[in-house]
């Protein structure tokens, strides 16, 4: 089991590689802000609230645009293949 901080508490949950990259998309966002999901945790309610939002638009974003391009990869692959 992994365990992941979330607003300073741990939390365990069953390995999900999806889960992963999205916490991975979302410490990116937050050290391009200068922040860390620890650091979170000293914030007002309200700033670790908008971030956190900001945050995981930012990874939803991501894991889409990573989704696309596997499905778009796939119809190359398909196409390809009726050659």
């Amino acid at each position: 089991m992994n365990e992941a901080n979330v607003n300073g508490k741990n939390t365990k949950r069953a390995r999900n590689p999806k889960a992963d990259l999205e916490m991975m998309y979302i410490d990116e966002y937050l050290q391009r802000k200068g922040y860390s999901r620890k650091e979170l945790t000293t914030f007002p309610e309200e700033e670790t609230t908008r971030l956190m939002i900001e945050a995981s638009q930012y990874a939803s974003f991501k894991l889409e645009e990573l989704e696309s391009r596997a499905r778009l990869l796939t119809k190359i692959r398909d196409a390809n293949d009726f050659l």
